[in-house]
């Protein structure tokens, strides 16, 4: 069961700095967490030599500090303790990976930053090297929680999914649906016959989602969502078709283990992460 406690907010002083802080404070609320870490990592050698003699009697570390903790003053409204870290390291993706081993990091919220200028810090690296949950979220991403879509593969990692979707729901009185899509081998493709092949398909997924969901034992039971990939990805099918319904949170696990999909890291995440996804995206570990 999911008992997030600490989590882990990485700014870079960009414009998503302020949706990031208020998507934590709203987080930290909902979940009742003990302490939010604010973290921002300064790479001095990105730095021109056009001003190094500008900034060789400034302290970055205090300026760039009292910059964030007076943006998160304002801003985190949460009755919860936070803290802002501010280091240097040649790489972000170390960097917070020793903070969420260091102050046992059960999330950290990052930015989908692929249409806005700033460092950045997603990347596949990162979604392999955390071993805490991973929430993405996009620049105009409200605070709020009222539609979810859990993704299922039907494997070890969808019932992590499944677990934090309920305490979601639970927190948040959100709705919440169970989606599945799913792509056919195109090794096999030419030798199936094409004659009532979606339908069949939908039939197997169905008998194995109710197999599978009788195994969690949950108090709220989702309905279950099938959608082919046909031509497209699954992950640009998972991403149109998520717009469309209006959902504000996608949940996946970030491994998987089924024929006819491939909800797992390192194929439809990265993927999501590349097309600069519209929704919060939280990755389960």
């Amino acid at each position: 069961m999911y008992n997030i406690k600490n989590i882990l907010v990485a700014l870079d002083l960009s414009d998503i700095d302020d949706t990031l802080i208020n998507y934590a404070s709203f987080i930290a609320e909902s979940l009742k967490v003990e302490k939010v870490y604010f973290v921002h990592n300064i790479k001095k050698y990105e730095i021109s030599a056009l001003f190094e003699e500008q900034l060789k009697d400034l302290n970055l570390d205090d300026l760039i500090g009292d910059e964030l903790n007076e943006k998160v003053e304002k801003k985190f409204k949460a009755p919860v303790e936070w803290e802002v870290l501010i280091s240097e390291d040649p790489y972000s993706e170390s960097l917070i990976n020793y903070i969420v081993n260091k102050y046992e990091i059960q999330l950290a919220i990052i930015g989908n930053k692929n249409k806005v200028r700033g460092t950045g810090v997603v990347s596949g690296k990162l979604l392999r090297m955390l071993k805490c949950n991973i929430l993405s979220i996009p620049k105009n991403a409200k605070p709020e929680i009222t539609n979810i879509w859990a993704g299922a593969d039907f494997s070890s990692a969808s019932k992590k999914v499944f677990e934090l979707t309920e305490i979601l729901q639970n927190s948040t009185n959100a709705n919440a649906k169970a989606v599945h899509v799913y792509n056919m081998p195109i090794q096999f493709s030419p030798y199936i016959p094409k004659e009532n092949l979606d339908i069949k398909i939908e039939k197997h997924l169905r008998e194995r989602y109710e197999k599978f969901i009788k195994k969690l034992h949950l108090k709220r039971e989702l309905e279950l969502e099938i959608i082919p990939g046909k031509d497209t990805g699954v992950a640009e099918k998972l991403q149109i078709k998520a717009q469309t319904s209006k959902v504000d949170l996608i949940i996946l696990g970030d491994k998987g283990g089924n024929t006819f999909s491939s909800l797992l890291v390192g194929s439809v995440t990265e993927e999501l992460f590349n097309q600069d996804l519209e929704v919060p995206l939280w990755i389960t570990k």
